[in-house]
């Protein structure tokens, strides 16, 4: 048995390496659609918060607009398509359910829909339709491996969709545990390893092609830390779970908002107009952010700027994702955070304060935002991390990411990923389980004392639809218990009568739980018997009878996070 795990082991490393290097194409080609869209609409290569200068400001909201109704026009068949064939088409969906495959015909219409929202200056980012790209093409190559390999497609989804992030951010150790981490749930050794070898080698096979740097230039710079610049990095984490709250927030009012619109195109069409319109006023809000970031980064703005262009890209992107546009949130995310970030940290030098290089406190906000729209902290430092390539940063990353997630999940705000809602749903059940007692659980039993009759027995079994009744003394105190069968084998056979006194039929060894016991004993106890209620009692020396547990009732309140 071991050979065959070690050979199915090495399978899974191997496979992983091609999966690997065909995301990280798959997102290449993607960037080139939209670069030739740029030029097409544009006739720039430079990126759309530039290139939309090429038209005049009057055509802006209608450019826009129009990528939206188109986009919307996509959608709508791959949405459709969704519905008639039940079909999940969310890479993290299918890797989570282990489902057979990721559905081409919808994937690739929602990529169109993408396609023409970025093209146009949706404020979303273009790693969601890339990884979701990548992880189409890692579920084809699944279809072609042998089935005697005992691979899951869903399993070599999971490595494309690592690869597919990890090519577009340049961070594969983050990419993997992202996918593990919010996919699975776990991040167990067993999958993490081939996720983590897909996604270097699509950061080997970008680097190969000339895409050898650091995704924002931060990494000559060292972070000083101090009583000072410990306090602001606390301020930044917790503003920006606030900020990450209210954009949660304001994205399901957004989509609740737009749902009144029931045609897709529409819907799309009168966000992206509302976006061009936003545009007007700075045209910073049109994509993902990538570049702004880099300008942030580079000291380009002023405070006013950067709380102005702060408010105008929560907006934008409320707008956008509210309205159904297909795309990812992890850029405008990074785009608020450094926002966020490098605008407290210039408040802190207006005041003046000692808190060193502000552009650094970018990074910070940076993974701090992105750790509470994702809620995977992890995944967040380590992406930032990656992408500066500036160690100095990993304790505050990881105070400001932990404390912002944090604040999230103790604001009771949903992830922007719907899986992650559902394993943060999961956990707080399992920890309910396994903190909470039996007697919280306990329902009525039907009870009798020793000396009524068996008949009386007979009809409470009847009224309550219970096979046992207990037995009880006049104090309360539990004796045994009658089983019904019982009754009726020794009536039949006349070695009692229905005037006999319970106590002639009585079980006093009977399996009873304790109502200070925790759910998981109480379900230990039903494991050792084929019983569907036990009786609770006080403590093992009073042996006071308090009611009934049922198997029922464990089972459901397990199901919670099972």
């Amino acid at each position: 048995m071991s050979g065959s795990k070690n050979a199915l082991n090495w399978t899974t490393l191997l496979i992983a390496i091609p999966v690997g290097c065909a995301a990280s194409l798959v997102t290449l080609a993607f960037r080139g659609v939209i670069d030739l869209i740029n030029r097409l609409l544009f006739n720039s290569d430079n990126e759309i918060t530039v290139a939309m200068h090429a038209w005049p400001w009057i055509f802006w909201p209608l450019l826009v607009g129009a990528g939206g109704l188109l986009a919307g026009w996509f959608l709508r068949y791959a949405v459709t398509i969704e519905q008639q064939e039940t079909v999940k088409t969310d890479y993290l969906e299918v890797i989570n359910a282990r489902l057979d495959a990721v559905p081409t015909k919808t994937s690739l219409f929602r990529a169109l829909s993408s396609i023409a929202s970025i093209g146009s200056g949706a404020s979303i980012g273009k790693e969601g339709p890339m990884v979701q790209l990548s992880a189409l093409c890692g579920s084809l190559i699944g279809r072609w491996l042998p089935k005697s390999l005992g691979l899951r497609n869903s399993d070599i989804v999971a490595m494309a969709a690592a690869a597919g992030l990890s090519s577009v951010y340049h961070a594969p150790l983050a990419s993997a545990i992202f996918v593990a981490e919010i996919a699975f749930g776990i991040s167990a050794l067993q999958r993490l390893i081939p996720l983590v070898i897909a996604s270097a080698v699509a950061v080997m096979t970008m680097w190969s092609l000339g895409f050898r740097s650091a995704l924002y230039p931060l990494s000559n710079v060292t972070f000083q830390m101090d009583i000072t610049s410990l306090l602001l990095t606390v301020v930044i984490g917790l503003a920006s779970g606030l900020a990450g709250w209210l954009l949660i927030k304001l994205i399901a009012r957004s989509k609740t908002m737009f749902s009144r619109v029931r045609s897709l195109p529409l819907r799309l069409g009168a966000g992206g107009l509302a976006v061009g319109f936003l545009a007007l006023i700075s045209t910073d809000i049109l994509g993902n952010g990538y570049e702004v970031i880099v300008k942030i980064i580079d000291g380009h703005y002023l405070l006013g700027g950067l709380l102005a262009l702060l408010v105008l890209k929560i907006l934008a992107t409320t707008l956008s994702v509210g309205s159904n546009a297909v795309g990812g949130l992890f850029t405008p995310s990074l785009l608020i955070g450094a926002l966020l970030g490098a605008l407290l940290a210039s408040l802190g030098a207006v005041l003046h304060l000692p808190v060193g290089d502000t552009l650094l406190y970018a990074a910070v906000g940076m993974a701090a935002v992105l750790a509470a729209v994702s809620q995977a902290p992890l995944m967040a430092m380590l992406m930032v991390l990656e992408m500066t390539l500036n160690s100095s940063l990993l304790f505050p990353l990881m105070i400001a990411s932990v404390l912002a997630s944090m604040l999230v999940y103790r604001l009771q705000s949903a992830s922007t990923y719907p899986v992650v809602s559902g394993h943060l749903s999961r956990s707080e059940a399992k920890y309910d389980f396994d903190n909470m007692r039996v007697d919280q659980l306990i329902i009525p039993g039907a009870a009798l004392q020793p000396e009524e009759s068996v008949g009386q027995a007979l009809a409470v079994s009847s009224l309550k639809r219970e096979r046992y009744v207990y037995v009880i003394n006049a104090s309360g105190q539990f004796l045994g218990v009658v089983s019904i069968h019982d009754i009726a084998r020794k009536v039949l056979a006349e070695e009692i009568t229905l005037h006999s006194p319970v106590s002639t039929v009585m079980d006093s060894n009977f399996p009873c739980i304790y109502q200070n016991q925790s759910m998981r004993e109480g379900w230990e106890a039903f494991a050792r018997v084929t019983l569907e209620r036990l009786p609770v009692l006080n403590n093992p020396q009073e042996r006071r009878f308090l009611g009934a547990l049922t198997k029922t009732s464990l089972i459901q309140k397990a199901q919670e996070f099972l």
